[in-house]
């Protein structure tokens, strides 16, 4: 099969299976499985080998049950890098950028990441700004795993501890960053199913209001912090206001942060010194 026929082939199972984006996400399968990257295929044309046809079906296949394509593929680019994705972590998108580009108009040197991850946050913080240092904690020893994983591809040096949380955290830092679980109990059922069948909804919610891993954060920050430290946390769109006045009643000045679409996406807190 030539490779425009297989373009065409992937993107109609796509479309019958009712996925969104077909052809974009069966070009990204199909160049991860060729080893280019997706742009050039409109250029190319050759015929698959029988096993590259074997790993585009199986890839088209598990889309097609909504499977999400970083999962599929094993990556996600993110920021200025490209990072191992698996089951165990959150696909990294692109409006935690935001959060990223916020924390590096601050001045700091040091970072701590809660609920790490993939490591994108943190290990896209440390590639900006040499000579920092890190640490990431992740309540998930398998994602922690794939943190380092990526902190070696990347060659950044960076620290990686189990912990819920603040807990075994005693240091104290510039910069305290975290994209934490924030969908609502409720709102579980009505997320995508790419989202609700594959990620770790550990990673999604805290199977309560949304809220409570904000509560800790705020609370705690000021015995983790350095003076004139600052927390950014990303949020869900309609919870500005009371991530912003839980870091309020801890004493900080707070602001809130769009993300390119104009929706509210990152809490900023300052401390003063």
């Amino acid at each position: 099969m030539k490779l425009n026929e297989a373009r065409t082939e992937a993107t109609a199972r796509l479309l019958a299976a009712g996925i969104d984006g077909a052809a974009r996400d069966a070009d990204r399968i199909l160049a991860a499985v060729i080893g280019v990257e997706p742009g050039r295929l409109r250029v190319m044309d050759h015929d698959l080998t029988p096993d590259q046809q074997d790993r585009l079906w199986t890839g088209i296949a598990a889309r097609a049950q909504h499977q999400p394509v970083a999962q599929i593929v094993g990556f996600r680019d993110f920021y200025a890098h490209r990072f191992i994705v698996t089951r165990d972590t959150l696909d990294p998108r692109p409006d935690t950028e935001t959060l990223v580009e916020a924390a590096l108009a601050l001045p700091w040197n040091s970072v701590l990441d809660l609920g790490t991850g993939t490591g994108a946050i943190l290990l896209s913080l440390l590639a900006a700004r040499p000579g920092s240092q890190g640490l990431g904690t992740d309540i998930s020893p398998a994602a922690l795993d794939v943190a380092r994983r990526n902190a070696h591809l990347m060659k950044v040096t960076a620290g990686f501890r189990h912990a819920d949380w603040y807990d075994a955290i005693p240091e104290r830092f510039d910069l305290i960053v975290s994209n934490p679980p924030y969908i609502a109990l409720d709102e579980m059922a009505g997320l995508a199913p790419d989202v609700r069948l594959w990620e770790p909804e550990t990673a999604l919610t805290d199977g309560g209001d949304g809220l409570a891993a904000y509560r800790v954060i705020a609370a705690g920050a000021t015995d983790r912090l350095n003076p004139g430290g600052h927390v950014l946390v990303e949020i869900g769109p309609s919870q500005g206001q009371d991530v912003a006045g839980f870091f309020a009643q801890a004493g900080a000045e707070t602001r809130i942060i769009p993300d390119l679409d104009g929706r509210d996406r990152v809490v900023l807190a300052g401390f003063r010194g």
